[in-house]
């Protein structure tokens, strides 16, 4: 394996590790279709194998190097000139078609590195293209230095309410709304549960139950595209007092295999908006504060229509953590690492 250059980011807390370098390449014309290759489910004769790219997410995402929790992206090739760059998200069990606090970080790194010219005082925009579609970056500066990013999602559908899961701790009522992935959600309080860290433990166990009930259910399929299909994310939100701006609420976000997002969770942000929006609690001009487990925050508003859903944008931070270069050492008998 060569070694692999990363720079990484956190947004609100949640991990982003960014691959620069030493990447095998990644056939496809698109970004949807080179995460299908890295799924296994294409590439050529000429091609390297679908387990090269996988065994770098493995490195990258298994201590020691990384750890449950990580997040990140594979910078690849945009589809078309209008986007600056493209990106394959992974995580400890796969990659996902979507990821708002990702989406942040690349803004941030983008142009904290240059990448994308940005006036010392002032936004600059980085178009991105993800396996869900082509999303935006505005890249807030002042003083020279990057203060916030707001980061423009693909349209965000409702796709099923009400739905009916039942779970070790009774039958829950479950939302469901296609914002980039799947997500469904579901009051806390409903579960006898609260939004804090010592909770944690219960509420990775009860997302898990939910989304794993949820599965290949009619609302989870993806109206245009079956890659988007299916739940990614189940978020249990309690409310907060309303702010002058709008409503306020506190959330974890359990995807993938239970992995808990630190952060709001962008992409399940825009998830949450799009269903106050169609309750009625959240009118134009208005703004969502989603507070994480920890406590960070993220703000989002609904800023359009369109026929697949609305549009969404949600603002954050993303701070510089550091630069790594990985190796594999042939003879470390732990290879790509190990979960606990």
């Amino acid at each position: 394996m060569n070694p692999i250059s990363t720079v990484d980011y956190h947004a609100a807390g949640e991990p982003f590790r960014i691959v620069t370098g030493g990447l095998p390449p990644v056939p496809g014309d698109t970004v949807a279709e080179r995460r299908a290759v890295a799924l296994g489910a294409g590439g050529s004769a000429t091609a390297p194998r679908p387990g090269a790219l996988d065994e770098v997410r493995r490195l990258l995402s298994r201590e020691p190097r990384g750890h449950a929790g990580m997040y990140g992206g594979f910078v690849v090739p945009a589809d078309d000139s209008e986007a600056h760059f493209g990106v394959l998200f992974w995580h400890k069990d796969g990659y996902s078609t979507a990821c708002g606090h990702g989406t942040i970080a690349l803004g941030a790194w983008a142009v904290d590195s240059g990448l994308v010219a940005a006036p010392a005082d002032g936004t600059a925009w980085v178009r991105i293209d993800v396996p869900s579609g082509r999303v935006s970056a505005a890249v807030h500066r002042a003083g020279g230095r990057t203060t916030a990013v707001t980061f423009r999602n693909v349209p965000t559908l409702v796709t099923a309410r009400k739905v009916a899961v039942p779970t070790s701790r009774g039958t829950v009522e479950v939302d469901l709304a296609h914002s980039g992935a799947c997500y469904a959600s579901v009051r806390a309080a409903d579960l006898g549960l609260t939004v804090r860290s010592d909770r944690l433990p219960e509420l990775t166990a009860v997302g898990r139950e939910i989304r794993t009930a949820l599965a290949a259910g009619p609302g989870t399929r993806h109206p245009r595209d079956p890659r988007l299909s299916g739940v990614y994310g189940v978020i249990l939100h309690e409310e907060l007092p309303d702010t002058p701006q709008g409503p306020s609420q506190r959330n974890v976000t359990v995807f993938a295999d239970g992995q808990i997002d630190r952060s709001p969770c962008g992409s399940g942000t825009s998830a949450r908006l799009a269903l106050l929006a169609a309750d009625g609690r959240l009118g134009p001009g208005e703004q969502l504060r989603h507070e994480s487990v920890i406590g960070t925050v993220f703000t989002g508003r609904v800023v359009g229509e369109h026929p697949d859903g609305v549009v969404t944008e949600v603002t954050g931070t993303a701070h510089r953590t550091g630069e790594h270069r990985f190796e594999l050492d042939p003879f470390d008998g732990l290879g790509t690492g190990f979960q606990l």
